[in-house]
């Protein structure tokens, strides 16, 4: 069984009127509502399924006293049914324990510290995209091999260079002259129009903080120091598709620069014209062989997906068809059409690539660090940096199998390395952990701070999911639901509904006992015609008409109109039921022929034999029976329950639920 949830599951035999206002959750937790066979069930279980199936409207009526005991009644039942599926050791089956703990692994996630803090990043990317940012910078590298004194010098420098942008200075005229970027040299330092995730993060960062005209402090990335100014920050225009016609420059001929400028201005003074059609101008001059055959169409693109002169000219078009003036970049000179646009997606339709992003760059360094502070403070995690401090500076340069007899000769087999949660854990808890552990080939040759901390991280895990269970309401609860819910569905599948369809004889003797409730009204032989094309309507009166009803007849008249006009007719046949039919329960059952109007269609009716009412074959009504004898046998389950597992009711408390659930 798989994805399967309790409130589809409890829909067929629980809670069959629910319309609740809000839950109160004030009630005494101390008691329960009531026991099964001994068995505990609290309150708030009870109010949380109904709650599930709630209405937040304030003005919608609670529960009156009535669907409130048929409410507790089908709850009762239900928790008879766990009850009896424990006791059978459903719970203890592969088959379940797999499930469950399928569940469990993806129901945590959400609960998870690192889930609430990837989901406040990717909203703050999200938010972010709205933006596009227009930005210049100068970058400052470290020689190879740094050290401090030479760091010092590069932020002293970069210093020097931001006081001189504050003082008037040209940002992209420094860019050239001081820039360590190779391409400053071209775009003068300029990196056109970006948005979130397409740079590193603190240069990312750094750049939303500033406002236009503003310049940073010197922002430390992997590739140096950078000073950032801020040019503009404008909506985020979202996506165009633009086609395009590309005249190249051959930088090695010194002519082809004026060349490619007059032809690109000849191209451009022919698209003027009303008689140029765009298609023919890009295949006979388009250089791009990529697009010169499909009238030049690019690919959907956003800010920061081309080099800023060509997304600049794209951005700046706004009406579908608009045609651009030239523009020159590094490939050579462009003519745009603008095909087509659309604004940025939704969070729901790009979550999945910004999660994928922010998991490949910093951040997800940065989120697991802030997980493992919350936890460590969150679960009184205390180091004992003495011993810590000695065995990384013993086994930081150790291999794996070299671990244990270093510890032993350092005395230190015993040590504490941390307490959690009260607990001690020591040097020889790690080295178990190390043995047991399968780790990548990386990590086998790895130092002390690589197993400390995963030790350690993991052991903050596993705390981090059994305090969910015990101490989080809501996940608690979602997981006993699909647990109930499965040993439910289990119990159901064998006592009840696979029973109702294999056992043959339970079935018969069931119709058999129950023969009243399988009956046949008065039914009649009758062929009904209808014509769904009124041209035709003469066409099937003459065939019909006169003759008495009988299985050449209709035979004949199919056979006819399917190899003539098998869209002229639709047609019904055989013994019918009268009264549930629309067109005999208006018909003259006296009369062998006939014309009925009805659902806006002509039926021609014709009519044979009448057969009085009387009991259905059991081969007619299988399908019904089957149905009421899975209801008998589930009926008889909880008969048998409720006399194996006494039930008793806690009058007080089930006062407060049927409060709770009328707040």
């Amino acid at each position: 069984m798989t994805n399967r949830t309790i409130s589809a599951i409890l829909s067929a035999f629980l809670f069959l009127y629910i319309n609740p206002g809000s839950i109160a959750q004030t009630a005494s937790q101390e008691d329960p509502l009531l026991t099964v066979g001994g068995k505990p069930v609290s309150r708030d279980e009870f109010v949380y399924l109904i709650g599930k199936g709630s209405n937040s409207d304030a003005n919608t009526p609670g529960l009156s006293r009535e669907e409130f005991e048929e409410n507790l009644d089908l709850f009762i039942n239900y928790k008879l049914k766990v009850r009896e599926a424990e006791a059978l050791g459903l719970d203890e089956t592969t088959e379940f324990k797999r499930e469950f703990a399928s569940f469990k692994e993806s129901l945590k996630s959400p609960f998870l510290i690192k889930n609430s803090l990837e989901d406040g990043e990717l909203r703050k990317a999200y938010s972010r995209m709205q933006e596009v940012i227009r930005a210049s910078h100068i970058l400052f590298q470290f020689p190879p091999n740094a050290s401090s004194e030479d760091s010092l010098i590069v932020l002293k420098m970069a210093l020097k260079i931001k006081q001189e942008i504050q003082n008037g200075g040209d940002i992209n005229a420094l860019a050239v002259e001081y820039s360590d970027d190779p391409s400053a040299k071209i775009n003068k330092g300029d990196l056109g129009y970006f948005t979130a995730l397409q740079m590193v993060q603190p240069f990312e960062d750094a750049a939303f903080t500033l406002q236009p005209g503003q310049v940073s402090d010197p922002v430390l990335t992997s590739f140096g120091y950078h000073i950032i100014k801020v040019q503009e920050r404008q909506p985020n225009p979202g996506q165009v598709q633009v086609s395009h016609i590309l005249v190249r420059v051959d930088e090695t001929n010194p002519n082809s620069e004026n060349q490619a400028r007059r032809k690109i201005s000849d191209i451009y003074t022919e698209i003027q014209k009303p008689t140029t059609l765009w298609e023919d101008i890009v295949k006979n001059y388009s250089e791009d062989p990529a697009t010169s055959k499909k009238g030049g169409l690019l690919p959907w693109f956003s800010v920061g997906n081309m080099i800023p002169e060509f997304e600049m000219a794209a951005f700046s078009l706004t009406e579908i068809g608009e045609v651009s003036p030239p523009v020159k970049t590094r490939y050579g000179y462009h003519i745009l059409r603008l095909e087509n646009k659309k604004p940025i997606d939704s969070f729901e339709e790009m979550e999945d690539m910004i999660r994928s992003r922010i998991l490949r760059d910093s951040r997800s360094t940065m989120i697991q660090s802030q997980v493992l502070a919350i936890q460590k403070a969150r679960y009184g995690f205390k180091e004992n940096e003495a011993n810590v401090e000695k065995l990384r500076a013993s086994l930081n340069t150790k291999k794996k199998n070299e671990f244990r007899p270093e510890i032993t000769a350092l005395g230190m087999g015993a040590s504490n390395l941390f307490t959690l949660k009260g607990k001690a854990y020591s040097t020889e808890d790690m080295l178990i952990y190390m043995e047991t552990d399968e780790v990548s080939p990386k990590t086998k040759g790895g130092t002390f701070d690589i197993w400390y901390d995963r030790f350690a991280g993991e052991l903050l895990a596993q705390i981090e999911e059994e305090d969910l269970e015990a101490n989080n309401k809501e996940y608690s609860m979602l997981l006993k639901e699909y647990r109930d819910g499965i040993l439910l569905f289990t119990l159901m599948n064998e006592e009840v509904w696979q029973k109702g369809i294999q056992d043959s004889i339970g079935q018969r003797a069931y119709y058999e006992q129950n023969i009243r409730d399988y009956q046949w009204g008065e039914r009649v032989n009758a062929f009904i015609v209808k014509v769904l094309d009124i041209n035709k309507l003469e066409q099937a009166k003459s065939r019909l008409q006169g003759n008495a009803y009988s299985e050449s007849l209709v035979n004949e008249f199919e056979e006819f109109y399917k190899s003539n006009d098998p869209l002229a007719y639709q047609t019904q046949s055989g013994l019918i039921e009268i009264a549930d039919d629309p067109i005999l329960s208006k018909a003259d059952l006296s009369k062998s022929f006939q014309e009925i109007e009805a659902d806006g269609h002509l039926h021609l009716v014709v009519v044979g034999a009448k057969v009085p009412p009387g009991p259905m074959a059991f081969e007619e009504t299988r399908g019904p029976v089957i149905r009421d004898y899975q209801e008998y046998l589930d009926e008889q389950l909880i008969q048998s329950l409720r006399k194996k597992y006494p039930i008793k009711v806690n009058k007080s408390v089930k006062e407060e639920a049927f409060i709770a659930l009328n707040q």
